[in-house]
């Protein structure tokens, strides 16, 4: 049996990545594979803990600028992770792998409020915890609910997949030279402004001490070999090793 790298990680998926090639919505084929590598981590012995984003449906600061009040257009990003996040369990659920989804703030029967005792018997029990809301607080964004969640379940790895294979020293769709990194120190990221995470997210990743692995996710099967330790993407840690 293959031996995974990494015990118990964090992965962070974007909301449009769940919509596909449409943009918005849900693209459910696509949420398939996603939940296909995700259950092949936890038959591997990887416990595994999930934050979804909700750009596929509504963006609270880009949506919602000059518009309306910042921190209401903050609460309806929340409310869109929540969206996702029960559409990402009713999957993993169909395909016969156990899922809970705890929540930033309480939503009755929907969804049973985060706590980390909560988080940690799921796990231990071989779910998937989808930690959804972000953190409950406007002005903060899924990044720092990710890292934040990371911290407070002792997660091995933050893996970060996005819609680019990794870090770059510049935009590579802009600059022919841009360089692709391997590993990468926080301190390289916030001194060359590298878009890794947001500010918050980075900064709090940096303090606790968590690695994050960047990679793309155009093939799901990435999060599984990621898990195993290929090395696919970029590193982020204190101090390139």
């Amino acid at each position: 049996m293959e031996q995974p790298k990494y015990q118990r990680v964090l992965l962070k998926i974007s909301g449009e990545a769940l919509a596909g090639q449409a943009g918005r919505g849900l693209d459910f084929d696509f949420i398939r594979q996603v939940c296909q590598a995700i259950r092949s981590c936890v038959e591997l012995g990887v416990q595994v803990g999930l934050v979804v984003g909700g750009g596929n449906i509504w963006r609270g600061v880009k949506d919602g600028g000059g518009k309306m009040e910042r921190s209401r257009a903050d609460q309806m990003g929340m409310l869109a992770t929540i969206i996702n996040s029960l559409a990402v369990q009713e999957v993993l659920e169909q395909q016969g792998q156990g899922a809970q989804v705890l929540t930033s703030f309480p939503m009755g029967p929907v969804a049973q409020p985060y706590s980390y005792a909560a988080a940690e018997r799921y796990l231990q029990e071989g779910q998937v915890v989808i930690f959804a809301g972000g953190t409950g607080n406007p002005y903060f964004s899924t990044d720092t609910a990710a890292v934040l969640r990371a911290a407070e379940i002792h997660a091995d790895m933050i893996l970060l997949a996005k819609n680019i294979d990794g870090v770059y020293s510049a935009d590579p769709k802009k600059d022919p030279r841009a360089v692709k990194y391997d590993r990468i120190s926080y301190d390289q990221v916030l001194a060359g402004h590298l878009q890794v995470m947001d500010l918050p997210a980075t900064s709090l990743a940096l303090e606790n001490h968590i690695p994050v692995m960047i990679f793309a996710l155009a093939d799901p099967e990435n999060i599984r070999r990621v898990v195993l330790g290929e090395q696919i993407g970029t590193i982020v840690e204190e101090e390139p090793s």
